[in-house]
């Protein structure tokens, strides 16, 4: 699959202690277990890149227009996956750099209070993103495993399980977008 095409038969968002959430939360502890630190990075790296290919696809004109009240726009969307991406990566940096437990991450919308490009919101994420993807890479994946900190729908995850959350994350709202545009384009 080319960095321009996006999957559109991922899953939706989970929510709380549904079979689906439990199905999500299976496979971030298994395949966090499993993986290593290289192996978990590369998949956050490679699938990214889908909300990449749906943010770019968006046109202009639709960045700020909800295709219904109670719909996210496009914006919205990339302003939600760039905050919750940061406090994701200031989580996993505490744990890796001191050990200290990071604080429950908010994965909910907030009000996008800055808008930016499709181009200047993948630059600002990838950025983030580059950044805590190095800073994993001198990690030997056995740190501070006991550190858990909460997940509003999965629970209490583990730094490894949260770098995985991030692909998770990352295709979830590839999806939102491509409905968000579908229903604007009519």
């Amino acid at each position: 699959m080319s960095d321009h095409q996006v999957r559109r038969d991922v899953p939706g968002a989970a929510t709380a202690g549904t079979p689906e959430a439990a199905r999500v939360l299976s496979y971030l502890q298994g395949q966090a277990a499993r993986l290593s630190v290289a192996e978990l990075s590369e998949k956050v790296r490679n699938d990214m890149l889908q909300f990449r290919a749906a943010l770019l696809a968006a046109s202009a004109d639709q960045l700020n227009e909800r295709p219904a009240e109670d719909q996210w726009s496009v914006n919205e969307v990339a302003h939600h996956l760039a905050r919750t991406s940061r406090m994701v990566a200031q989580g996993i940096r505490a744990v890796l750099d001191s050990g200290d437990l990071p604080a429950p991450v908010a994965d909910q919308i907030t009000a996008a209070n800055e808008s930016h490009t499709q181009q200047e919101w993948w630059e600002l994420i990838l950025k983030d993103r580059e950044e805590i993807l190095e800073r994993v890479s001198h990690a030997t994946g056995q740190e501070h495993p006991d550190i858990k900190w909460n997940h509003s729908v999965f629970g209490d995850l583990n730094w490894r399980e949260w770098l995985l959350f991030m692909r998770v994350h990352d295709l979830d709202h590839a999806r939102q977008i491509l409905g968000v545009t579908d229903a604007l384009n009519g």
